[in-house]
């Protein structure tokens, strides 16, 4: 499966309409270096997560509300192999699960965190529980009044809506260790939903390569292969080599989603990490830009100068910031 992850938007065309002559030329709209020549998307990074609990119906749709064009939901499988919206395996950080007395026994140990997992619990259960402000810098007021959606709860709000999603499949290979494969599970729903072609509504993303081959083997929906700088976890690798290389990803997916340290070195330069991967014909989604993260960052001089590199998505807690940007550009 070669298929180029396209833009949704159309082009933007600017128009300059007056009764009254200029006495000087309007200024020349901002050329997109992306991949289609549309404007940078903008997606919702679990949602409008920087205002609200992430992986919320609510926070997916102030994301919507705001004018994101895709919303990006993390994929975990509940006991009974439902597939749910949450960035972690472990629930104690995103719900209120450590005050549920009832559960308490469940807390155990899993690799070198001790908590409550989300394979041990299924869906009727999660749905006894209310999600949580993860940071504790972001607005707690909306604390424990959210429920935990299935991905096929965010899938009818993004069709209602008619914007995009982009799910990311968490963790696949534990899942499949413990006898919880997502694999079936995701095809079914992208198939009985008509998202299981190029053209779909949707794409799927994952920091594991051996999983979207697999993936890629059996539908045609756009893939996405999340990567991060190998110095992460090798201090002798060089701090601009991908997890996984550009020429590789080629051969199974169609788009690289890469952590923003590998599109800019440190003195701020231009790694050419976008133009060669536009060159395979790979979409470039970055990750994750945030208005308070760190606290001293011009955010708004930031989204402009990666946006000026044509990425085709960045990954966002803060949609307003990011349209509003790519807006004034």
């Amino acid at each position: 499966m070669r298929h180029i992850l396209l833009s949704a938007l159309s082009g933007l065309a600017v128009i300059a309409c007056s009764t009254e002559p200029v006495s000087e030329p309007a200024s020349e709209p901002h050329v997109w270096q992306t991949l289609d020549g549309a404007p940078t998307l903008v997606i919702a990074h679990r949602g409008a997560s920087g205002e609200l609990p992430e992986h919320t119906l609510e926070a997916y749709q102030l994301a919507i509300e705001q004018g994101a064009d895709i919303i990006e939901p993390d994929l975990v499988m509940t006991r009974d192999g439902v597939l749910v919206a949450r960035h972690d395996r472990y629930l104690s950080t995103t719900t209120n699960v450590a005050d549920r007395p009832e559960f308490a026994e469940r807390r155990r140990m899993s690799g070198q965190r001790e908590d409550w997992w989300v394979e041990d619990f299924t869906l009727a259960e999660l749905r006894t529980l209310r999600a949580r402000q993860p940071r504790a810098d972001r607005d707690q007021t909306f604390n424990d009044q959210f429920l935990i959606p299935t991905f096929e709860n965010v899938l009818d709000l993004a069709a209602a809506a008619g914007v995009r999603t982009e799910p990311e499949v968490k963790a696949p290979g534990h899942f499949v260790s413990i006898g919880l494969d997502p694999l079936p599970e995701l095809v079914r729903i992208l198939r009985e939903r008509g998202l299981d072609g190029a053209d779909a509504a949707t794409s799927v993303q994952c920091f594991e390569p051996a999983f979207l081959a697999r993936l890629d083997a059996e539908i045609d929906t756009p893939l996405l292969m999340l990567v991060f700088p190998m110095q992460e976890i090798d201090p002798d690798v060089g701090p601009l080599v991908p997890s996984v290389a550009l020429a590789d990803i080629a051969s199974f997916a169609d788009g690289v989603g890469p952590s923003k340290a590998l599109l800019i070195d440190a003195e701020g330069a231009d790694t050419g990490f976008v133009a060669e991967a536009h060159a395979l014909g790979l979409a470039v989604h970055p990750w994750t830009f945030r208005d308070d993260q760190p606290a001293d960052i011009d955010t708004d001089a930031e989204l402009r100068r990666i946006y000026a590199l044509g990425v085709d998505g960045i990954f966002t807690d803060f949609p307003a910031t990011a349209i509003r940007v790519r807006d004034d550009m």
